[in-house]
């Protein structure tokens, strides 16, 4: 008897129809002809202060603020982003400027053709945004975790959004407070050419994720000291909030498709209501927490909107996340030259088709146990893991993943300075 998980999520909770149309059309807008792929990377940067190594804030004297708002002159005006006064965001052609909580630098570079089109496209952004930081004191460096600071000692960006997370995650995560304010992560992002073939490169991106992280590994301290955890991301995130992180509720049930990746974003209380761009709402307070509302109690009855669709999907954080394209989310923030080569290491393995199918055929007859009990077994044992029954060096091998440039320092000046 096959026992299908997504049965038994969301039991009490039905999703709008027109809501569950809107996003499966949503995922259909993605789909790519084959030989038009191309990428998406995002890599987030710690900022600390040259003189004391500690992170610099938004809101601080010569802070994250006065870098953004000096950075403005290499950017286009029209992609501003502003909240309440307050400039957090900016954009141009193939590159993006944000922030996270905790004034983390997230660079979003692509599309890109080509894996290693990253490398001028990273030094493009690099060049513009270096001589300012070296202006104000700051320089970027690139971990999992903040590695002088613990984030007791860092406030969060004015931004809506974010206040309302940190109310909730701080109540009922064990580590919400630490992942929103001090950690850092690489995402490559990838096309789909189907339904299929995008239900496919989820289950393989959640499977391998975990045996990639472990290559790319890169968080030397976690809350100042020592860091305790083979791979502190998914530890971070594993326990933040089950309702919408790690793996996807049903993801290898074999009737699994768009519209049960839908119904599970729209009956998962949403945690934070953004209502900004709903036209019917009157109210006065258009971000908020909402930690038991779904989409159908909070937005009409009627398609929804882009930018209602977009904040649905965004209030998940699973392990490898669809939206019109598929975003694989695993990794430690990484210097560029270990970025560039993961990205040619997913390239590899997702858009050659022999590989591909290689994976597919290694892994049918996957469960979510089987993934589990692979993600416990990393973070129990370390290098002496055996992930679904074999070891590491098996793994290198089958994954193409050999020179992962394990001797690039994340911080320049300090070269011997590496997760053990």
């Amino acid at each position: 008897m096959t026992i299908r998980a997504f049965d038994f999520a969301h039991q009490s909770t039905t999703a709008n129809p027109k809501h569950v149309e809107s996003l499966v059309k949503f995922f259909e807008s993605g789909v790519k002809q084959p030989d038009h792929y191309g990428f998406g990377v995002e890599i987030e940067h710690l900022p600390i202060r040259k003189d004391t190594g500690k992170a610099v804030t938004y809101a601080e004297p010569h802070g994250i603020r006065n870098v953004l708002q000096a950075l403005t002159q290499y950017y286009d005006p029209a992609n501003e982003y502003y909240e309440d006064g307050h400039l957090l965001g900016l954009g141009k052609p193939g590159i993006s400027v944000s922030l996270e909580p905790g004034g983390q630098i997230e660079c979003s570079l692509g599309v890109l053709r080509h894996a290693d089109d990253l490398d001028a496209l990273y030094a493009e952004f690099r060049r513009d945004l270096d001589p300012i930081l070296d202006k104000f004191g700051i320089r970027l460096v690139n971990f999992g975790y903040q590695p002088d600071t613990s984030y007791k000692e860092i406030e969060i960006i004015p931004k809506h959004r974010y206040y309302a997370m940190q109310k909730y995650f701080g109540r009922i995560a064990r580590f919400g407070f630490c992942m929103m304010r001090a950690s850092a992560s690489t995402q490559v992002s990838i096309d789909y050419f189907s339904e299929k073939d995008a239900i496919d490169k989820l289950r393989i991106g959640t499977a391998i994720g975990p045996i990639l992280a472990w290559f790319f590994r890169n968080t030397p301290n976690f809350e100042k000291e020592p860091n305790p955890y083979p791979l502190l991301r998914q530890e971070m995130w594993d326990w933040i909030d089950p309702q919408r992180t790690g793996q996807l509720w049903g993801l290898y049930d074999d009737n699994y498709d768009w519209e049960h990746y839908a119904v599970d974003v729209l009956t998962t209380p949403v945690f934070i209501a953004d209502l900004s761009h709903t036209p019917e709402y009157t109210g006065d307070r258009p971000v908020f927490s909402a930690p038991y509302d779904d989409a159908a109690t909070l937005y009409p009855d009627r398609e929804l909107n882009q930018a209602e669709i977009n904040h649905i999907i965004s209030t998940h954080f699973n392990d490898v996340r669809l939206k019109n394209f598929v975003e694989l989310r695993s990794w430690d923030s990484l210097p560029i030259a270990r970025a560039q080569r993961l990205t040619e290491i997913v390239s590899n393995l997702f858009y050659t088709r022999s590989e591909f199918e290689g994976l597919l055929s290694y892994f049918d007859g996957l469960t979510n146990l089987d993934v589990r009990e692979a993600k416990a077994d990393l973070q129990a044992h370390g290098a002496d893991a055996h992930p679904y029954g074999q070891s590491l060096d098996f793994w290198r091998e089958f994954l193409h993943a050999e020179g992962t440039l394990d001797n690039e320092p994340g911080d320049p000046l300090r070269p011997d300075f590496f997760q053990a």
